[in-house]
């Protein structure tokens, strides 16, 4: 099934002639089953269903009950050591399952009262100890063994281990014993063992070549649970060597390892040829730090990847670099390309993929098309058809600025879909920032006059550049576009899509590092140096605390899939006040900025839209849409801000929303007398 092609762009430069070809193909598939995982109020995957569309076709709650919503229990991890609140509960056969803490204990959890059931812990190690991202664990998965529920998990030191789901116990017959002390003798698997480094059970591999670990849950697809990872790189900008995420396939049943996808290729690998100068061999990253979504039918997993090492420099990786910021279609049976899409070129902009790929199934000239979306930071919804990985629209090669950093060779081209059009901003030109007053104009762009700023793709640039500028501005930046507080949402029974973003301009500035004598050759011959230290970095603030941008500053964006059509926007939240009370601002009629800081939460139901957002005095609020016009149907107040991911289920006949509200876990559900 995996598809031939010299290229990753050869993807990309696609005709209409040929699309039309492709529809033909499709005239004779059926529609597709919708994926399982919340049917009767269930909620098994991380976002919902393995297709992560995070619709649930429950509607006890609608608009006419809505704002009797109130608060119904509050389960509180704060004994847990918890904080960040990123991972969305399970539902499963009566039972709410999470992650918690940076131990990232596995709890089960009574979805009427809130009340702890079981939980787990994994034993201490060196590998837990110096782990990034401890409390970012998005979830967890589930499927049946011989008829018995099974819960996995993957921790910060990269172990898989199999639970009971009624019990909490580890699974008999899963992994091997682990030679470490206080580890279970049954359930666990080493994950690190199989990615072909050297290590150690305790300690994991050699610090001095980089370090692994997780930050989203596995996915069971069939047979297969598939593991994803999650690298340093974005913490300890420190060196070039790192370990490539490779992407693992094992039986649900024993947890033997029955695959590795590797992310970079070796010799005689496909896409081994856009790794020059033999970075290959020594570099790494690519991880698959966001969570992943599956074809059940088809058996195809969806990975989405980061970039490669480092985030902003890349001269010692000349070339394209696959699969560096990709979506790589897997079968699940062989853990072999199905196709890949490459939607950054050797990305020195730190756009790492940081959503789950959306699955629907739309209507097109009368056909129902299988097709995975991709939402972006740089506010691109890459959209394929999800079996043969051919641009639904076309996706056009355009060309891009050069580095003016020595040594970095970027590519002259990357990839612009023509549909959807972009959902937030895109680079930077003057006709985007504030104008509530020429004055607070000037001052912005008195402010933005120390940097280089232009188009999507604008490099960074390094101390002493012959442009005299402070940094070079990325926009979106790193908390623009979409981003890991903001998964997209869909409703499969209309193909919409909406997705939560938000305006950003982050800078960076290189300078000179010591790096293997700080000294590199580059493939022309010429001796460099090494640009990998990052000395100056943030986002760029308006005059007088209020943003840079014309509103909104934050937005929910409707996309009919079945055209490619945006629909309609709304602010995410409300004007916030130090906007209506701005001195400089008074007496006029400011619109709608939305509140700009958070992205939405969100999670679609058969009657609405539900999301989260903040009022104008930073009071936080549960919002209700209409999913076809964007209406507000209604809000109500809630104890804490949400973020991450919101859920809903069905239990013994109640409603329930959930919100994760930092340590805490709320419930909220119709207010009964």
């Amino acid at each position: 099934m995996e598809t031939s092609r010299s290229s990753s762009r050869a993807v990309s430069r696609c005709n209409s002639a040929f699309l039309a070809c492709a529809m033909l193909t499709l005239a004779s598939l059926a529609a597709a089953q919708s994926s399982p995982g919340t049917a009767n109020g269930e909620w098994h995957y991380l976002g919902g269903d393995s297709h992560h569309t995070r619709y649930s076709d429950v509607d006890q709650i609608n608009a006419e009950n809505f704002e009797a919503l109130e608060e119904a229990w509050v389960w509180d991890g704060a004994s847990f050591n918890a904080a960040s609140g990123r991972s969305t509960p399970s539902y499963i056969d009566g039972i709410l399952y999470t992650v918690a803490g940076p131990r990232r204990h596995v709890v089960a959890i009574d979805p009427a009262t809130g009340e702890t059931i079981w939980s787990y812990r994994e034993p201490n190690t060196a590998r837990w100890e110096y782990s990034m991202r401890k409390d970012y664990g998005k979830g967890l998965a589930y499927s049946k063994v011989d008829g018995r529920g099974v819960i996995y998990i993957i921790s910060p030191a990269f172990f898989l281990t199999a639970l009971d789901a009624k019990t909490g116990e580890p699974l008999e017959g899963f992994g091997k014993k682990v030679p470490v002390e206080g580890f279970p003798d049954t359930g666990v698997v080493d994950l690190v063992a199989d990615l072909g480094h050297d290590y150690d059970a305790y300690n994991g591999v050699d610090l001095e070549t980089g370090y692994i670990t997780s930050s989203s849950p596995p996915i069971v697809v069939g047979d297969v649970v598939v593991i994803g990872n999650s690298a340093e790189q974005g913490y300890n900008q420190s060196r070039i060597e790192n370990i490539p995420g490779d992407i693992l396939g094992y039986d649900k049943k024993t947890g033997e390892l029955l695959w590795k996808f590797n992310v970079l290729p070796g010799p005689g690998e496909f896409g081994h040829e856009t790794w020059e100068n033999d970075a290959w061999e020594w570099t790494g990253d690519i991880s698959s730090w966001a969570p992943l979504s599956a074809d059940q039918e088809r058996g195809i997993v969806y990975v989405p990847t980061n970039g490669a090492t480092l985030d902003f420099y890349g001269g010692f990786r000349p070339g394209d670099n696959l699969f560096s910021t990709s979506l790589i279609a897997i079968d699940v049976k062989t853990g072999k390309r199905v196709w890949h899409f490459q939607m950054v070129h050797h990305d020195i902009w730190n756009f790492d993929t940081p959503t789950a790929p959306v699955l629907l199934d739309v209507q097109m000239d009368g056909k129902t098309v299988p097709i995975v979306v991709q939402v972006t930071k740089q506010a691109f919804a890459y959209t394929f058809n999800r079996e043969t990985g051919e641009p639904i629209w076309p996706i056009e090669e355009r060309p891009v600025p050069a580095s003016p950093v020595p040594g970095e060779m970027l590519s002259k081209t990357q990839p612009f879909p023509t549909k959807p059009a972009p959902y937030d901003n895109q680079g930077l030109t003057e006709d985007a920032l504030i104008n509530f007053t020429p004055e607070l104009r000037q001052r912005m762009l008195e402010i933005i006059e120390e940097y280089e700023y232009g188009p999507l793709f604008n490099p960074p640039l390094h101390q002493a550049n012959s442009k005299g500028k402070k940094a070079g501005l990325l926009c979106p930046g790193d908390i623009g576009g979409v981003n890991i507080d903001g998964p997209a949402a869909a409703d499969p029974t209309t193909g919409i899509l909406y997705v939560t973003s938000r305006k950003d301009c982050s800078y960076r500035i290189l300078a000179p590092g010591v790096i293997r004598d700080g000294l590199l050759e580059d493939p022309t011959g010429t001796t460099v140096s090494d640009y990998v230290v990052i000395p100056g970095y943030g986002s760029v603030q308006g005059p007088d605390g209020l943003n840079m941008f014309k509103p909104p500053y934050s937005r929910i964006t409707a996309i009919d899939m079945n055209t490619g059509d945006h629909l309609w926007w709304i602010p995410v939240g409300e004007t916030p006040d130090r906007v209506l009370n701005h001195p400089d601002l008074q007496g006029m009629d400011i619109p709608n900025t939305g509140y700009g800081v958070p992205v939405a939460p969100m999670t679609v139901t058969k009657t609405m839209l539900i999301y989260a957002g903040n009022g104008s005095d930073g009071t936080a609020y549960l919002y209700a849409a209409d999913k076809a016009t964007g209406k507000q149907l209604g809000r109500v107040e809630v104890p804490a801000q949400s973020r991450y991911g919101m859920m809903t289920y069905l239990h013994e006949g109640k409603q329930y929303i959930m919100l994760l509200t930092g340590s805490k876990l709320t419930a909220m559900a119709l207010y009964e007398e």
